[in-house]
């Protein structure tokens, strides 16, 4: 499959998570969640879901009661978009916003210093 239509799936799969999240979700702490990422597999029977949360929570604890919820989010995906296989879901804590803001303050840092 082409990588433009897999980049396609993944972004509508970013959009249409965020909003079962947002719309359908009863628990609080997934209310919380944003969507950040996804990666599709080339034959789309796995997907890699990224998010990030302002929560307070460790994110192990933010990891696992996601992924207890991705049955349910696989299946109001399946209902949201046209795929003849929805893929099986696995969510990811993404670290590259804490990573990108430790660098600010590390550039920051050596600025006030000179």
């Amino acid at each position: 499959m082409a990588s433009y239509k897999l980049a396609k799936i993944a972004s509508d799969m970013v959009r249409v998570i965020s909003e079962i999240l947002f719309e359908e979700a009863r628990d609080e702490i997934l209310k919380t969640i944003t969507i950040t990422d996804a990666r599709v597999s080339k034959d789309l029977s796995y997907a890699k879901v990224y998010f990030t949360s302002l929560s307070d929570l460790p994110k192990e604890r933010l990891e696992k009661e996601v992924n207890e919820a991705s049955s349910f989010i696989r299946t109001e995906l399946a209902l949201r978009l046209d795929l003849r296989h929805t893929p099986e879901l696995e969510f990811v804590y993404d670290t590259s916003i804490e990573y990108a803001k430790r660098i600010e303050n590390i550039i920051k840092e050596i600025h006030e210093n000179e």
